[in-house]
């Protein structure tokens, strides 16, 4: 079974947790990583693009120019994909991007991402994390105090509204609870931050 140093907030070892091999020490699958990733961007997008094809532009209804004599290639229609201000060919449409994916791949996918951050060493867990007031000053000490450099989520087991005031101003950083966080953020995210209640709880949920 792996273990991790567990750290306080002032970055200080206060003793080790012991991570469920069934959850953080597989062999991480990328393909799994990949279609999970692939989906949720699937997902985000908006598909509000529209173009109009050539039946929907305003125009037409007569020859542009006579068929011979100009010099110019024959044209019947000024609504044509070739002409100055015609339709567009194949024009995007309103669309749902969205698909699904199998549980199963979903849930591989997430212990992977766990699994390659524990191996990469940048999973960080915390004994507790809390504010008596929102103060980014606090959370970007305590960042430090961990070393945590560049991009950082921060995983909690409950909501709490000064730890996600905190951080809600510092750039690359992102708290979420256990079960809003995806894999997109886990492998965008270079720190892995959780509490030792988040750990237990990722623990209940996919072991």
């Amino acid at each position: 079974m792996a273990t991790l140093k567990m750290l306080n907030m002032a970055g200080a070892e206060v003793g080790e947790i012991a991570l469920n091999d069934d959850v953080f020490a597989i062999t991480p699958n990328e393909y799994a990583v990949h279609d999970v990733i692939k989906n949720y961007l699937a997902c985000q997008r908006q598909g509000t693009q529209s173009a109009k094809t050539r039946g929907e532009v305003r125009g037409g209804g007569r020859k542009p120019f006579r068929q011979k004599g100009t010099g110019r290639h024959r044209q019947g229609h000024s609504t044509d994909p070739s002409q100055i201000g015609g339709g567009i060919v194949f024009a995007p449409k309103p669309r749902d991007y969205r698909y699904r994916i199998n549980r199963k791949v979903k849930k591989l996918a997430m212990k992977s991402a766990l699994s390659d951050k524990v191996a990469n060493g940048e999973m960080i867990v915390l004994d507790s994390l809390s504010f008596e007031a929102p103060k980014t000053k606090e959370m970007i000490k305590v960042l430090e105090n961990v070393k945590a450099e560049g991009k950082a989520l921060i995983v909690m087991a409950e909501k709490d509204e000064n730890v996600i005031k905190s951080a809600a101003n510092i750039p690359g950083v992102r708290t979420v609870l256990v079960g809003t966080m995806n894999v997109y953020e886990i492998v965008h995210h270079t720190n892995f931050i959780a509490t030792e209640a988040a750990i237990k709880k990722i623990e209940e949920v996919y072991a």
